[in-house]
């Protein structure tokens, strides 16, 4: 086999192969077999078992020819993957240049590829992991909440002031008189004077009793999180079905053992700090391994074809879909909200997507740099760690689909990388 490499583009690469003659004796004797024991029915033989030579007497020579084209191309094309270490990203545009029967094979081959890929010294990449610490007044807020959560409720007859929780229906209208996405709800509890609502809103229930409606006018603030609401006037319509006093409980003894399995506050506030810590901790290595690979992904010299990073757009926008899905929302509000268009919101999210390409490409040259790999044992012990978290059989037997198995093994395969890498890091 001869291959000449010709590097059209940063991305698009041209390959000029030819084929030798063992190469060409191998596969036609594998064809020949092929076809014996699936088209050729000769007397005498059971099917497949007759001599080559008669099998190619009684095969017809197109289609001998055909599937020889077939099979010599695919092996010699995947041959050459490997020997050139080409990641493709796309089928080849394949060019038959010269063709004598079994004899004689020349053909090109252009397709897309990921560049060669050029990593920092990512050994020599420090970062310090973080320590996170929790507060006497972290584990306060903590207690303040519990408090609210579990402080008695008792309906009363009278107007709503600021500390009783109300019941409401609502919905908010532009100045067109049409509904605005995400300003509307039904038997919502809210506690006047929380400031958990966009200024404004709650100080116009106070004063209302149960089963009255209200139309107030107000403006959401310049730096909301939506766009599209910000510095927006809003009408609300407000129906108030229900207002209760809310009495907290004192925080004591009595109180921790409603909160949980405590028998008194100080192993309440005991076990909230080490929640608070175990849960920032987490947060903070996520963080810190987000922004040690983000740091070598940007460091990353490598071309990468369109193609790649199209695929990693439009990964992202299902995933954003599914989510606004499960919020309730559809995908025409939530661009109304961004305030693009779609275009425009694919287009600002290249940038992402391109690091995240980058990012796992590092990732997988490191890993082979490393010798990094997965074990039966450990992609076996991470299955049952995950068919442990269903109780659907269904679900269960989906894990050991290929597809998944391969993608929970290249999981963990990323999980190792990532350590190793903050191994590095921190030495």
């Amino acid at each position: 086999m001869h291959v000449n490499r010709t590097q059209v583009s940063d991305t698009q690469v041209k390959l000029a192969i030819t084929a030798d003659q063992a190469f060409m004796d191998g596969v036609k004797n594998i064809v020949l077999r092929h076809l014996g024991s699936k088209h050729a029915k000769i007397p005498g033989f059971r099917a497949g078992k007759a001599p080559l030579a008669l099998i190619e007497k009684h095969v017809d020579d197109s289609l001998l020819q055909t599937e020889f084209l077939d099979e010599a191309i695919n092996r010699l094309y995947t041959q050459v993957l490997r020997a050139e270490k080409l990641r493709t990203v796309e089928q080849p545009k394949v060019t038959i240049k010269k063709f004598v029967p079994f004899t004689v094979l020349e053909f090109d081959a252009e397709v897309e590829a990921v560049g060669d890929i050029k990593l920092p010294d990512y050994k020599k990449i420090k970062r310090q992991r973080p320590d996170v610490k929790v507060t006497a007044k972290d584990v306060d807020d903590v207690i303040n909440g519990l408090q609210k959560r579990l402080a008695q409720r008792t309906e009363v007859a009278r107007v709503a002031k600021n500390g009783d929780e109300v019941i409401i229906d609502f919905k908010g209208t532009d100045a067109n008189g049409q509904p605005v996405s995400g300003a509307d709800g039904k038997d919502y509890p809210l506690v006047l004077g929380s400031n958990s609502f966009i200024p404004g809103f709650e100080p116009n229930l106070v004063g209302l009793k149960a089963g009255q409606e209200k139309t107030f006018t107000i403006n959401f603030p310049k730096d909301y999180n939506v766009n599209a609401l910000r510095d927006k006037e809003v009408t609300f319509w407000v129906k108030v079905s229900k207002v209760a006093e809310v009495n907290e409980l004192k925080v004591d003894d009595d109180f921790a053992a409603k909160a949980g399995p405590f028998k008194t506050l100080s192993e309440l506030r005991a076990d909230i700090k080490k929640q608070l810590q175990a849960e920032r901790q987490q947060q903070a290595n996520q963080e810190f391994e987000n922004a040690l690979v983000r740091e070598i992904a940007q460091k990353t010299k490598v071309a990468l074809p369109e193609v790649l990073i199209d695929d990693q757009v439009k990964r992202a926008e299902q995933a954003e879909r599914q989510n606004l899905a499960y919020r309730g929302q559809t995908w025409e509000e939530h661009l109304a909200e961004e305030g693009v268009t779609e275009d425009e919101h694919r287009k600002r999210n290249r940038p992402t997507a391109g690091e995240s390409v980058r990012a796992g490409l590092a990732l997988a040259e490191i890993a082979e740099l490393e010798g990094l790999t997965v074990t039966p044992d450990e992609l076996e012990g991470r299955l049952q760690i995950l068919k442990g978290h269903y109780t659907d059989k269904a679900m269960r037997t989906e894990l050991d689909k290929p597809e998944n198995r391969q993608d929970i093994e290249a999981r963990l395969l990323t999980d190792k990388t990532v350590a190793k890498l903050a191994e590095y890091a921190t030495k």
